[in-house]
């Protein structure tokens, strides 16, 4: 569910969108063609958010993409770690569009 309202929030924000099942086929895409934006969980199969991130920011690429985490860890412990593996911002679950707008805004994509 929450997927879809991120889908949503982004399309409506102009951004076209493609989804992935797991950390592994998102970094797989993101290697063939880098996006302008990433929404990922802390808690992914395969390769957790911040094994991604961090392998993402270790990518040779033109301009990095804007990278939020959306996830239910919400210690200032978790906050910290995302960010310093590499997101741009950190949104909690469940999130609605106002906060999920702001963050992006945050960031110069809202």
């Amino acid at each position: 569910m929450i997927r879809k309202v991120a889908r949503r929030i982004v399309e409506d924000l102009g951004f076209e969108t493609a989804e992935a099942e797991n950390g592994e086929e998102a970094l797989a895409r993101c290697k063939a063609a880098m996006p302008d934006l990433i929404l990922l969980d802390w808690n992914m199969p395969v390769m957790s958010g911040i094994e991604f991130v961090t392998r993402l920011r270790a990518l040779p690429a033109d301009r990095a993409p804007r990278v939020v985490f959306c996830t239910s860890n919400s210690g200032a412990v978790d906050i910290h770690k995302g960010i310093e593996a590499g997101a741009d911002e950190y949104v909690i679950k469940p999130f609605d569009e106002a906060s999920l707008r702001a963050k992006l805004g945050n960031i110069g994509l809202g």
